[in-house]
């Protein structure tokens, strides 16, 4: 049986043995939409944006750059640390401080020649849809749950059903010690990541009595210049966790809380890490993950393979701990989802509980993880956390108790919370016998 052409690209020679992939079909192709010819030039003109170039954003950069992909956009807001050398590869010593996308994107250019890598040192909430729009395929490697809710609610936002280039595959990789996932979600069509929420658990909130008398660890010592040091003395107006400036503010009272009760460990980048709810990067998973996911982008830049998503499997989960684990599944869709489901997601409550009650447990939800929520119910505004004048009107409500309040079980409320402008997450009361 002869072997099916190879089209060659534009440089043969580097790009044999991808052509020898890309562009033949493989034996789960459909060939309808199957076209080897045209393979190797549509990704040349491709536009592909990778959000992150920390450990699994640098695996990402070089492994899509290899992959036959020209033009590429990197986003990420952070400088390197000297922390970051053992595990982000595409860093020296002597990049300390500068822009992490800006020196990942320079060296890949240097070593993979043709190649061509935007960097945007700044945050994605800093982009409209018009700049996400214009990319083919996203694809993250973020070490913070709600800058991918943010992405996605975003790539939802924008479809249009009857534009079919409004819709953006989302090609998502996460890694937790030895332990990862790669998943791809098609807007609107697949699950997304609200509705895999519920899969990252939000961290155990530690006792204000611990933080605030007793610290043992080094991160109730954190967690003290965070919650209490913060709210007392008042540094800045807001905190931001992206700023250098107030991260060091927070390391040095938490360092001076440390020695004050003999609790060593206490690092800048450990108070980054707590502050930011960072997980924790090991260099062997970011490689494995990051193979993954741009297996994903290179099978549906081309076709020549299934890709997770369709039909069915859309997860892959990875386990590195005794040996090499791989397990695939899909991910259902969830009708309740407040991103691209329909229908309001039912909340038990006690109609006992204040509504200073209700708001609080959303942070605590799994499937919320909201932390600064407002809320409305049908024909009443019950608290908004901004503008700081409307707070203040609102305020008296959080001592009432939601029966005080008018609720009754059945009824619909809307949430919002500041992190993700775009999105009304709706729930319906259930109440407590």
């Amino acid at each position: 049986m002869a072997s099916a052409q190879v089209y060659p690209a534009s440089e043969p020679a580097r790009w044999i043995y991808l052509d020898r992939i890309r562009t033949r079909p493989g034996p789960f192709t459909n060939p309808d939409i199957f076209s080897g010819e045209q393979v190797a030039a549509a990704m040349e003109t491709m536009k592909i944006l990778v959000i992150g170039a920390g450990g699994l954003g640098c695996e990402l950069l070089k492994n899509l750059a290899l992959s036959g992909f020209k033009d590429i956009h990197v986003i990420d807001m952070d400088t390197i640390d000297i922390s970051n050398l053992n595990r982000q590869f595409l860093f020296r010593q002597a990049d300390v401080g500068k822009s992490k996308a800006e020196v990942a994107a320079r060296f890949v250019e240097k070593r993979v020649k043709g190649v061509k890598i935007t960097p945007h040192n700044c945050r994605i909430q800093d982009f409209d849809e018009d700049f996400y729009m214009q990319f083919q395929l996203v694809v993250c490697g973020l070490d913070s749950i709600e800058a991918r809710r943010w992405i996605n609610a975003t790539l939802i936002n924008m479809v249009d059903e009857e534009v079919e280039d409004s819709y953006k595959p989302l090609i998502d990789g996460g890694t937790e010690g030895f332990k990862g996932q790669a998943r791809v979600i098609f807007p609107t069509v697949t699950s997304c990541i609200e509705c895999q929420l519920d899969m990252h658990a939000p961290r155990a909130a530690v006792p204000l009595c611990t933080l605030a008398s007793i610290p043992r660890q080094p991160e109730h010592c954190v967690e003290w210049a965070h919650v209490i040091a913060w709210d007392q003395e008042k540094p800045f107006p807001e905190l931001d966790k992206d700023d250098p400036e107030h991260i060091t503010w927070l390391y040095q009272k938490a360092l001076a809380r440390a020695q004050e009760f003999n609790i060593s460990g206490v690092t800048y980048s450990l108070t980054q890490g707590v502050v930011k709810n960072i997980i924790p990067a090991i260099a062997a998973t970011n490689s494995v993950v990051a193979a993954a996911c741009c297996n994903e982008a290179l099978k549906i830049a081309s076709n020549c393979a299934p890709f997770l998503g369709l039909p069915e499997e859309n997860y892959m989960m990875y386990s590195g701990n005794d040996s090499v684990y791989t397990y695939t599944f899909k991910h259902e869709k969830k009708d309740d989802c407040p991103v691209c489901g329909q229908l309001a997601r039912d909340l038990t409550v006690d109609p006992a509980w204040t509504l200073r009650e209700l708001v609080e447990s959303f942070a605590a939800r799994p499937e919320a993880q909201l932390k600064k929520p407002s809320l409305r119910a049908e024909g009443k505004t019950l608290y908004m956390q901004s503008p700081p004048s409307l707070e203040a009107q609102t305020r008296p409500n959080l001592e009432k108790t939601l029966t005080e309040l008018g609720l009754e079980a059945g009824q619909e409320i809307g949430v919002t919370d500041p992190a993700f402008a775009t999105v009304l997450f709706k729930f319906k009361l259930k109440f407590k016998p």
